[in-house]
């Protein structure tokens, strides 16, 4: 883990971080693929864990008046034990699998919007069971590849969030999952001291990244916004569903 290229690809995976905790769309999700590029994708998804966290951090200070209460109260139950699930079936499932089921499912979702007339999403009440259940999704997903943000969005994306109580939300609802998550990745061996001291240099770049990503998310336009994630999604899916076949065969 040394040498221009790791440097370059691992400054770059953590502003992508920090900026998706400060609410651009789904780019957090790029971190561990572009990590991959010059590493193990399992010793990346541990590196990168701790400058999750700390992102968190900022992440819920930008965001402590603009999130909704009843979507987290509903969700993070279910995405706890996704978590669990995802520790207890660590060595039984396979991580190519899950995220090929995983980029599938969000392409679905993306295209379905995507191919269809726009029309005004209207605001409506979230349902405990869907959240239940794609809350456990996402922190199933979350655990093993951390790919949380398709499962997630095909819950939240419904229900006509303002933009800035929609990213505010997701980032409150990561910071909860990716702390759960230090206890499993610690157990298995990912969060050693080499790991947490290089994850402590590469979080000054991802802290920065949060309040451009606020500040982006705070000048763009709602509807643009939106649109962002929509192809965001379908594009990470369509990267997962490529890491996932390629796994699998």
């Amino acid at each position: 883990m040394d040498g221009i290229g790791f440097w370059l690809a691992a400054v770059l995976a953590s502003a992508l971080v920090g900026m998706g905790k400060g609410g651009v769309p789904v780019v957090g999700m790029l971190g561990v693929p572009v990590m991959a590029l010059v590493m193990n994708p399992v010793m990346a998804a541990g590196l990168l864990l701790p400058v999750y966290v700390v992102s968190d951090a900022f992440g819920l200070y930008a965001y402590r008046r603009a999130f909704d209460a009843r979507v987290l109260a509903i969700l993070l139950p279910g995405a706890v034990a996704g978590i669990g699930l995802g520790w207890a079936t660590a060595s039984l499932v396979p991580e190519a699998a899950v995220t090929l089921l995983v980029g599938l499912i969000g392409l679905a979702f993306a295209l379905n919007i995507l191919l269809r007339r726009p029309k005004e999403v209207i605001p409506r009440r979230a349902e405990v069971a869907p959240g239940l259940f794609w809350g456990a999704v996402t922190g199933f997903t979350s655990f093993v590849s951390h790919a949380g943000a398709p499962p997630y969005q095909l819950y939240t994306l419904p229900l006509g969030m303002s933009k800035a109580v929609f990213a505010g939300t997701a980032t409150i609802a990561f910071a909860v999952i990716n702390a759960v998550k230090l206890v499993p990745y610690y157990a298995l061996g990912q969060l050693d001291a080499g790991n947490l001291k290089l994850a402590a240099v590469l979080a000054l770049p991802a802290v920065i990244a949060v309040f451009a990503g606020v500040r982006l998310v705070q000048v763009l336009p709602e509807r643009l916004f939106f649109r962002l994630v929509i192809w965001a999604l379908a594009l990470i899916s369509v990267k997962l569903v490529w890491d996932g076949a390629r796994g699998l065969i």
